[in-house]
């Protein structure tokens, strides 16, 4: 919502990728590129990267927590060592192997490259999103994939039919 003043989520668009009642919820940045590339995390890595078209995929911010560890959200049904099925074609890989497939030009067509992760405790996000601060809907491939990141928190929000930019963060009084 546009009311979240906190700075690592506002305008954000995350995708919760786990959640269970005791255990809390884990979630991914989509919409925060840095100025880091595969090209260059690839070659900082034991991975050797030639391709230099890689330069071109950004390393997004993923969240808060553990900004040090990577994760690649992607379509690939590929076997990769630590991978979990968010959704419907949508995985989330923590293993270095499939940054060898991307260097060597066999890994996932889609990918999204974050360093970090968002999360919340026990109770904490349905809290949040009970007391308005979240807007939520379902996962949508292109929106993920496909839109470009500075454009991707209006686009969820057009998805609901909510123009974000018109709501106010003051209450109305009737």
């Amino acid at each position: 919502m546009p009311t979240l003043y906190d700075p690592n989520f506002s305008k954000t668009l995350t995708l919760i990728c786990d959640h269970s009642s005791d255990q809390g919820a884990m979630g991914i940045i989509l919409n925060q590129p840095t100025q880091l590339n595969i090209f260059e995390l690839l070659n900082m890595q034991a991975s050797e990267a030639e391709d230099e078209s890689l330069a071109s995929i950004r390393i997004h911010s993923g969240g808060p927590v553990d900004n040090d560890h990577g994760f690649i959200l992607h379509d690939s049904h590929a076997e990769y060592e630590s991978t979990i099925q968010v959704a419907d074609n949508l995985f989330l890989t923590s293993s270095a192997d499939i940054l060898d497939d991307i260097a060597n030009g066999v890994g996932p067509n889609n990918k999204l490259i974050v360093l970090g992760y968002a999360g919340w405790s026990p109770g904490q996000l349905e809290t949040e999103i009970s007391t308005n601060s979240w807007l939520t809907i379902n996962y949508q491939q292109d929106l993920v994939f496909s839109t470009p990141a500075d454009q991707q928190w209006l686009a969820a929000g057009n998805l609901l039919g909510i123009d974000l930019n018109l709501m106010s963060s003051q209450p109305g009084h009737a």
